[in-house]
């Protein structure tokens, strides 16, 4: 078949089926040729089969459609009135229009059929038939040729009209009668059309099998019964296969959704007065049912942002170097359990400062953050609420909305939004998003004798720390727990704390689950790691849905209830990460310390100086001896893990000398392997987490502002600043770091 062969497939289901539906209204129709109604479902049924076939190029199909809808037509506007002889026509139209779908469904083409005969029928029964209104009651034409001779003195043999066919042989087309069975469509057999609430009750059905599939797979966990094991692992294998079965029922390709937006970026671009090329790749990708009828509109949003907002004009383009046709592309595929889903366009790009100027304008962010922001920070304030850069709102595309609708839309459905844009090369939206929303997989834990399900696709590792490990394995710095993973430092959640749970008693294992939100990492400890299970997800009761730590909950293989864990909502309740639409003013704060917002900050002391920087932005805390101190020139230097460590000493940086006595000297440790760097302080404060409002810009180098923190008043440093003036060598790498 052509490349729209999926296209042609549904095409010709549909087709077969209104034919035979049309064989019955026909037929019901010269019974009660008054039935207007019926006239005009059958007229409908002809005139959208003729449209189709015309966009598909068919074009035997499209002529022979095309003469029954003109006799139709007359009929409708009660010009014609329905007799056998036109019933009969009309029958055999169907038959040529069956044989020509027959061809295409077995070769991919209409096939070089004669349809002269049925059509020359169709033109001749809509040209000499009388009028309506001028018809016999008993549907006989009157005929002026036998009046005459009852007239006429002499006999003459009266003129019959041109023979009619029998309504039998009107129906048969040359290759035999159509008995209605034997030259049934395979097609049409393979494929039924089911409604979507059936299929969504059989999913519920499936839900409810797997809930007792669960409880039958714990109960035989406990019996020796070889025979009832067997059979617990048949219903198993038949329970797995049927729930695989019954969602991809629910399953379409992404395509389904796509094939609109050809039309509408034509459309766009012509509006636009601009040239644009839609390529698309990944249009089989499967997912479910209702999660495309979610990203439909966030989708369509997009596509039109870019054709609106992303790719320039032709004359613009040109000037550039760039082609005059711009390109929109489209892709989808599957990767780690989810959908990933690209918008990308080779437009002009978003505009960082441009972005940053209008967000200072409205009051969004300030001018020191905006100074720090990174460029890829700084377009993803687009995702604010309200935001837009438009000068002037259009009905094209974003309507002064912004793009905060997209990104809460998808993150309903469990996904995430990000994007990446260069000036002058194009801008590309990522979407992630679960394959199904009805049953997943997840990881069960367990908390104060409660179980909890937690989504493998938050899920990053498992970490176990046992005996002595366990209690030198977690650090504090004040009260905020940490683990130290693969060199980094892990923030640490309890389970129990978050939950509002009665705090364990001290345990020598420790079991650690390490999550992902919003592309933050964050460990939640648990009481114990049950196993992983397909779970099926129930939507939560009026009482619990505001509650940002659940998602969901579940029915356990014993009959009990389990509630879903929300990664983010859980994280944002500790303000490991910020709320989600306050995402990105919350990542320039922790990698610069310059907004006022919920962060997390280390205090430390500097002489009589009290100062803080995003924690975020440690690797490590140490303590030298004096002893191990050296210098390398004018700078002090450590050996550490086997490199050679530039140190600087904060007090001689702000003061001009250290005159500190402490030994050993506290270290904050920056950087990656390679290109660490310690600052020297004189005493680690606490580590604090609370709104952080920059009240006064300070006139030294390396220092941002002044803020009030724990009711003091607390410098923030400017972590590159320092590094800039002290260890140039360092400081690029650092700050990436």
């Amino acid at each position: 078949m052509s490349d729209h062969a999926d296209l042609v497939k549904e095409f010709l289901v549909e087709s077969y089926e209104n034919l035979d539906r049309l064989d019955r209204d026909l037929v019901e129709l010269e019974r009660d040729p008054s039935n207007v109604e019926r006239l005009g479902s059958i007229f409908r049924t002809i005139h959208t089969l003729k449209g189709t076939v015309g966009f598909l190029g068919f074009g035997r199909l499209e002529a022979v459609s095309h003469v029954g809808e003109n006799l139709l037509s007359r009929m409708r506007d009660q010009e014609l009135i329905l007799d056998v002889d036109i019933t009969s026509g009309l029958l055999r139209m169907l038959d040529t229009l069956r044989q020509i779908l027959r061809s295409i469904e077995d070769t991919g083409q209409e096939g070089e059929g004669d349809d002269s005969a049925v059509i020359a029928e169709l033109a001749r029964l809509n040209e000499s038939s009388e009028p309506a209104d001028e018809a016999l009651p008993d549907e006989v034409p009157f005929e002026p040729a036998a009046l005459e001779v009852v007239e006429m003195p002499v006999e003459v043999v009266p003129q019959a009209p041109p023979p009619r066919p029998p309504a039998r042989a009107a129906a048969e087309p040359a290759s035999g009668p159509w008995d209605g069975e034997e030259r049934r469509s395979t097609v049409s057999e393979s494929s039924l059309r089911v409604d979507v609430l059936l299929l969504d009750k059989l999913m519920n059905l499936v839900g409810e099998l797997v809930l007792a599939r669960n409880q039958i797979l714990q109960l035989s966990s406990t019996l020796t019964d070889s025979a009832f094991v067997g059979a617990t692992g048949r219903l198993n294998l038949v329970t797995s296969e049927l729930q695989e079965g019954v969602m991809k029922t629910r399953m379409q390709p992404i395509g389904t959704v796509w094939s609109k937006f050809p039309r509408v970026v034509r459309d766009l671009a012509t509006t636009c007065g601009k040239q644009v090329r839609i390529e698309m790749e990944g249009k089989e990708t499967d997912l479910d049912k209702a999660l495309i009828e979610a990203i439909k509109d966030p989708l369509t949003h997009v596509v039109r942002n870019s054709v609106d907002h992303g790719i320039e004009a032709p004359d613009v383009r040109v000037s550039r170097g760039k082609p005059a046709e711009g390109v929109l592309r489209l892709r989808a595929f599957h990767e780690g359990g989810q959908i990933n889903i690209e918008i990308a366009d080779d437009g002009a790009g978003i505009d960082p400062a441009r972005v940053k100027a209008k967000a200072l304008q409205r009051g969004i962010i300030t001018a020191d953050h905006a100074a720090a922001m990174s460029d890829h920070e700084a377009v993803r304030l687009i995702f604010l609420p309200g935001f837009s850069t438009a000068e002037q709102i259009t009905n094209v595309s974003g309507r002064g909305v912004g793009m905060d609708v997209v990104k809460t839309n998808i993150e309903k459905i469990g996904g995430q939004v990000d994007i990446h844009s260069v000036i002058g090369a194009g801008t590309t939206l990522r979407i992630k998003i679960p394959l199904t929303l009805a049953i997943i997989p997840a990881l069960i834990v367990s908390a104060d004798g409660d179980r909890y399900a937690i989504p493998q696709v938050s899920l990053i590792e498992l970490v176990r720390l046992e005996g002595a490990h366990a209690m030198r394995g977690i650090e504090f710095l004040d009260d905020a727990p940490f683990y130290r993973r693969r060199g980094s430092l892990l923030p640490l959640l309890y389970l129990r704390k978050e939950l509002g749970l009665p705090a364990s008693a001290t345990s020598d294992l420790v079991n650690i689950v390490v999550l992902n939100a919003d592309d933050r990492q964050f460990g939640l400890v648990v009481d114990e790691i049950n196993d992983t299970e397909e779970i099926v997800v129930k939507p939560l009761g009026k009482q619990l849905k505001r509650v940002g730590a659940f998602a969901g909950a579940t029915i356990m293989g014993d009959g009990r209830v389990a509630l879903i864990l929300d990664a983010l909502g859980v994280a944002q309740r500790a303000h490991v990460v910020s709320g989600t639409r306050e995402r990105t003013r919350i990542d320039a704060v922790q990698a610069t310390a310059a907004v006022s917002d919920l962060q997390t900050l280390l205090l430390f002391r500097v002489g009589n100086d009290r100062m803080a920087l995003p924690l975020s932005l440690v690797d490590r805390l140490e303590e030298f001896p004096r002893t191990r101190i050296e210098h390398s020139g004018p700078q002090d230097v450590v050996q550490y893990r086997g490199e050679i460590m530039p140190l600087v000493s904060l007090a001689a940086f702000f003061n001009g000398a250290d005159r500190s006595a402490a030994d050993p000297r506290p270290a904050i440790i920056f950087g990656q392997e390679g290109a660490r760097v310690g600052l020297l302080v004189d005493q680690i404060l606490d580590v604090v987490t609370e709104p952080v409002h920059l009240q006064r810009r300070s006139p030294r180098p390396g220092v941002l502002g002044a803020a009030v923190v724990q009711q003091f008043i607390t410098d923030l440093i400017d972590v590159p600043a320092i590094l800039q003036a002290v260890v140039p060598s360092h400081a690029t790498q650092n700050e990436a770091a």
